[in-house]
């Protein structure tokens, strides 16, 4: 019975051993390994980045000698220029001297050629002799030193310059083209141009208004003037062993001047660079620092592009070390880390086994769990996982009590909701029930002041009518008493009836206001654009009164129902309108077209005006009786009977304005009455 009791309990041990064995191996077997390879791409990229900087700062070293020997160059024609032995020479206008001069100087200068030029005369002496410098170039650095400012620059010279100067120059100059694998495609078989240093120097010649010292250097082949860049940039001990460092200056893509080896004893002279760094340095200007394929091997690269005299791209300058060094060094150290990891590993995996040997973890679950809990956590559990022995069987029972709590606290949690619920819907049901109640009672008081007004205003209108009649009768009644004896009063009793005449527009725009049903009319079906044409000519002394232009464009081809002059008084009052708000003239449009709505033909009219616009304001209250802008010119009826007479035909009308902007004012039509709509007889 005891061998048959212990068995149980080996097996739990073993089953809790196991579960400790697999949360004691997870940080060495996959957290070490996943921060290894964030640290090792993190270096890689790093060390890349490195790699970057240096050959970046070698470019700067190699660009500043460069640059150095171009402000060398400059200074030694210059410092030759102001000479007092020059000066003299040139003073006693002896030729054979100054040719003498000239000669000498270039050889101790380190120069190709040398020659003085005159503004009048051209090359007065120069050297070698015999040289004939291109006298019809326009080179800017001459043309600067002519101006009385030296300059120096580095510019391109054709075969025939360069043999105008000297034939051994351009056969120095001359290189044969070797195909080279990605690099742009070309006919050419021969590089025959040449790179100078070149150089010009404001001397003062008797006789002469501007005259000039030039010289030049010849980079092609120049292999002492590229050897020095290397040997100043990849000083010995630069670079770890089996690296080496190069230079080269290229012609446009073509290397000129290069140590780079295309085999053991010949330099890559006439090679080509490959055409993404020709596209990125001569094409975009940019600086390339990356890796590329020179020649033969893969270098760590600097490339930057040199501009001439005027300004063009027209070759690059290089620096670069070998990359396969510090490759290997890469995969060296990846390996030893790896090696490492390995080791680590094999030794610290036994001893996690023996450190968690007397741990009890599912009490410490148990614990945690309970934490967990306390501070809010009701999901937390022990999660047995179904084990069988006593501490499991303890955190199963502790997990079905956590069940039980986070029941009962999901029910309130959703009995809570359920009330929030009832209530908010309760809440905004009445907030609608108060919203539809204050809409309904603005509308009864809107409707109430408006049955006022019209009442008001049919019995205003009518006691208006009755003298208007008596004034119009007794003003035709005198006509007729004064004879020609009235012409003495005309333009008084020609006031008189505009007035009376205005007097009965206004009641008349009242009664449309007040009571549209009983002012109607007869409808019948009408072409806006005609009713446009027989509005025009009603408004045309306000047109001609401020110049407005008129563009008409009547796309309309159906007919509305509407009576004709309520139409016309429609499109008058918007016209007018228009008039109004273009007091320094402009453009009056008036435009038709046929359009639909909710699936009803109709025909919509827009007026339009380049005058003032309206605010914000003023467009929320421009269809309110009464409501106008034009002070003492207006009834502010217009707008609003305007709005009733379309409306009332199952249109709509609408305003755009901005204050500066202009207005537009569009009418919708539709091609047949509302089915509402009872249209009174005549």
């Amino acid at each position: 019975m005891a061998e048959g009791g212990q068995a149980p309990a080996r097996r739990n041990r073993l089953s809790v051993r196991v579960r400790l064995l697999a949360i004691a191996l997870l940080p060495t077997l996959v957290v070490l390994p996943l921060f290894l390879g964030w640290a090792m791409v993190r270096w890689n990229s790093k060390f890349d980045s490195l790699l970057k900087t240096k050959v970046n700062g070698d470019l700067t070293i190699a660009h500043q000698y460069f640059t150095r020997i171009l402000e060398n160059a400059g200074e030694r024609i210059d410092a030759l220029g102001q000479s007092a032995e020059f000066r003299d020479i040139v003073a006693s206008r002896d030729g054979a001297g100054l040719a003498g001069l000239l000669e000498r100087r270039r050889k101790e200068l380190g120069l190709d050629f040398l020659y003085l030029a005159t503004g009048q005369d051209g090359v007065r002496a120069a050297s070698p002799a015999g040289a004939r410098p291109p006298p019809g170039r326009d080179w800017p650095v001459i043309a600067r030193a002519m101006n009385g400012e030296p300059a120096t620059s580095v510019d391109i010279f054709e075969r025939e310059d360069l043999a105008g100067i000297s034939p051994d120059l351009a056969a120095r100059a001359s290189l044969d083209l070797i195909p080279t694998p990605n690099a742009v495609p070309s006919e050419r078989t021969a590089e025959t141009r040449g790179m100078i240093v070149h150089s010009a120097s404001p001397v003062t010649v008797p006789g002469s208004s501007a005259a000039a010292l030039v010289g030049g250097i010849l980079l092609n082949q120049n292999l002492v003037f590229i050897d020095t860049i290397n040997d100043l940039v990849y000083r010995e001990a630069s670079l770890p062993e089996g690296s080496q460092g190069t230079a080269t200056l290229f012609l446009e893509d073509v290397r000129v001047s290069t140590n780079v080896r295309l085999f053991e004893d010949r330099r890559a002279l006439g090679t080509r660079v490959s055409a993404a760094v020709r596209e990125r340095v001569l094409g975009q200007g940019e600086v390339w620092l990356d890796s590329a394929f020179v020649v033969n091997d893969w270098y760590i690269s600097a490339y930057e592009p040199i501009v001439d005299s005027r300004g063009d791209r027209v070759g690059m300058l290089y620096v670069g070390f070998l990359e396969t060094p510090f490759q290997e060094e890469k995969l060296a150290t990846l390996i030893a880390v790896l090696f490492g990891f390995l080791v680590v590993t094999a030794g610290s995996v036994p001893m996690f086994l023996r450190w968690a040997r007397g741990v009890f973890k599912p009490l410490e679950r148990m614990t945690d769990t309970i934490a967990r809990v306390e501070h809010g956590d009701l999901g937390a559990r022990t999660r047995s996982n179904g084990e069988s022995d006593e501490i499991a069987r303890v955190a199963q029972h502790l997990d079905h009590l956590l069940d039980q709590v986070q029941e009962r606290d999901r029910q309130l949690r959703s009995w809570n909701e359920e009330l929030n619920a009832r209530v908010e819907e309760r809440t905004h049901d009445l907030m609608q029930a108060n919203k539809q109640l204050e809409e309904t009672t603005k509308q009864l008081i809107m409707s109430e002041k408006l049955a006022a007004i019209g009442e008001i205003t049919a019995g205003v209108a009518h006691e208006i009518n009755n003298p208007i009649a008596v004034i119009q009768g007794n003003l035709e009644v005198l006509r007729m008493l004064l004879g020609e004896r009235a012409e003495v009063a005309g333009t008084e009793i020609r006031l008189i009836d505009e007035q009376v005449h205005r007097i009965n527009q206004i009641v008349m725009k009242l009664l449309q206001f007040a009571k549209p049903d009983e002012y109607a009319g007869y409808a019948d079906r009408h072409a806006p654009d005609e009713v446009i044409s027989d509005c025009l000519p009603l408004v045309r002394h306000l047109l001609r009164k401020t110049e407005i232009e008129v563009r008409r464009e009547p796309l309309a081809r159906r007919t509305v129902l509407m009576n004709r002059t309520e139409l016309q008084q429609v499109l008058i009052n918007l016209i007018v309108n228009a008039v109004h708000a273009m007091p320094e003239g402009g453009v009056l449009s008036l435009k038709t077209r046929d359009t639909a709505r909710d699936g009803i033909e109709g025909v919509t009219v827009a007026v339009a005006d380049t005058g003032v616009g309206m605010s914000a304001q003023v467009l929320e209250r421009v269809f309110d009786p009464f409501y106008t802008t034009k002070s003492r010119q207006g009834t502010g009826l217009g707008l609003s009977i305007t709005q009733t007479l379309v409306s009332r035909q199952g249109g709509d009308i609408r305003v755009d304005s901005m204050p500066g902007s202009g207005t537009t004012f569009t009418i919708w039509l539709p091609e047949t009455s509302p089915p509402e709509t009872s249209l009174p007889e005549r």
